[in-house]
């Protein structure tokens, strides 16, 4: 494994788990007034774009890593919907 190797695994480990304080947050408070349901709708639809040319190319880290950042997309923009 070569430096660039290192460093895109990490860049993918630290823009993943970047939701999960949010994640979190939401779960303990149901608070989500405060977000923009416009850009995690743009944000989910990008990712899991993503996810499709991950899979359509074979790329594990890419599926990886926007596997798990749709769920936790996914799971802010179902709060904010249910909680406004």
């Amino acid at each position: 494994m070569n430096i660039t190797e290192i460093i895109g695994i990490c860049a993918g480990i630290l823009t993943t788990i970047s939701f999960l304080p949010q994640v979190i947050l939401i779960f303990k408070t149901k608070h989500t007034k405060d977000l923009s349901l416009g850009m995690f709708v743009m944000f989910t639809a990008g990712i899991t774009l993503w996810l499709v040319y991950g899979i359509s190319i074979g790329s594990f880290s890419i599926i990886a890593a926007n596997g798990v950042t749709f769920f936790l997309s996914l799971y802010i923009l179902i709060m904010k919907i249910i909680h406004g």
